[in-house]
């Protein structure tokens, strides 16, 4: 089931002035749609019913029965979830309730950035990197991390990738990007300054951009041309990101492995080609049979 109030949230810069109007008053009382039918809500957000079935259609459903359907579903998935679940660490807390409170937390994180993919977007970014001449990458700090990730994925691939880890020089490789190339941009925050001076040079230069960012308004989401939405439940010691990092790098295992499954057999040649033998290890070759990327 589609995640019905995500979607909505990550929609509403797109919508009318009254659809922007109904879809607020939804997001801070998603009961509204359970208890009520289309006319009585249209009544209750002094609009109309059309304009209900427009910002449905507008989220991704075919109607506000499906839309209705999917909210019900999802707030009684977050009602179970309260019960199964505290969503902040206590002082009380064991070491066994931390393991699976933090556990909990990515899960949660996962399925929900699982929810808000849309599959014409991550074709059109797989399509963008395996005809980019240079891959570009940009990131500070926790998003760095999943940066680095990303190298070593795409290396792995014989995918041309440029990463430095000070904002001096990836405002740099930024100035050198042309519109052969590519930008991968990650930012949770999606309001980091460095990688905003460093996406406006890419545009300059119309090196086309891919951002992976949280689904909010943001001046990453704004600048970038295609939009991977990651979502965190972080816990309250987030001075390392925590959940939003994970999120990240399945985003990235998912654009690796689907790039690698368009040539499948090249990619474990290619694999093979590239695997580092560790010492004492008496094989370093992959195996067409493999399933494994």
């Amino acid at each position: 089931m589609s995640n019905a109030l995500l979607k909505l949230r990550e929609q509403s810069r797109m919508f009318s002035t009254t659809e922007r109007e109904i879809a607020a008053q939804i997001l801070q009382n998603p009961q509204l749609v359970v208890d009520m039918s289309v006319h009585e809500l249209a009544r209750h957000t002094f609009s109309s019913a059309s304009s209900i079935v427009r910002l449905c259609n507008h989220t991704g459903f075919s109607g506000y029965k499906e839309f209705r359907k999917a909210v019900t579903c999802e707030l009684a998935m977050r009602e179970q979830s309260k019960q199964v679940e505290q969503r902040e660490i206590s002082r009380a807390d064991s070491l066994q309730d931390i393991v699976d409170k933090i556990t909990y937390k990515n899960i949660v994180s996962l399925e929900e950035t699982r929810a808000l993919v849309d599959l014409d977007t991550l074709r059109a970014c797989i399509d963008l990197i395996h005809n980019a001449r240079v891959i570009y990458l940009f990131g500070l700090g926790a998003s760095l991390c999943a940066c680095k990730d990303a190298y070593l994925k795409f290396l792995r691939l014989n995918k041309l990738c440029i990463i430095n880890e000070d904002w001096h020089s990836q405002i740099l490789q930024a100035r050198n990007a042309t519109s052969q190339d590519l930008g991968l941009v990650i930012s949770y925050s999606g309001a980091t300054v460095e990688v905003i001076e460093c996406m406006k040079t890419l545009k300059e230069n119309k090196t086309p951009i891919i951002a992976i960012t949280r689904c909010v308004e943001s001046p990453v989401a704004e600048l970038a041309d295609h939009k991977l939405y990651t979502t965190a439940n972080e816990s309250i010691f987030r001075s390392g990101a925590m959940s939003s990092r994970i999120s990240q790098l399945n985003v990235i295992d998912i654009l690796y492995t689907a790039l690698a499954n368009d040539d499948h057999e090249g990619s474990l040649e290619q694999l093979s080609r590239t695997h580092i033998r560790k010492p004492g290890q008496t094989s370093g070759k992959f195996y067409k049979n493999s399933s494994q990327f």
